[in-house]
């Protein structure tokens, strides 16, 4: 809440639905290294796994997946055009995932 009204003082509406999630002083683009740099810096301070921004990206994909969203859900909510881009780039499939198929296999074949 602070952030939105500090950038409110000067003169930026953040409530827009094109607003960035990483934005400057300026309200605008970071340079593209600067998000990382700063997860790096909190990762290391709380002794937390390295992971870089466009990593959540592909995390969140993976949790939509293992929760049962839709195809389609995961492609609206990424902002895709193509649904291979969601399918060939982003359906990492969890070790959850990986054992629950092996078990449903071998349970499939003592049938």
């Amino acid at each position: 809440m602070y952030q939105a009204q500090f950038m409110l003082k000067l003169g930026f509406n953040t409530n827009s639905p094109d607003q960035l999630v990483f934005s400057n002083t300026r309200n605008n683009f970071y340079l593209i290294n600067v998000p990382n740099e700063r997860m790096r810096n909190v990762q290391k301070r709380n002794g937390l796994k390295r992971i870089t921004v466009h990593g959540l990206r592909h995390t969140h994909c993976s949790i939509l997946f293992s929760m049962g969203a839709s195809i389609k859900d995961v492609q609206a909510r990424l902002g895709h055009t193509d649904i291979q881009t969601t399918m060939n780039i982003y359906a990492h499939v969890t070790k959850e995932e990986k054992k629950d198929t092996a078990d449903k296999f071998a349970k499939f074949m003592e049938n």
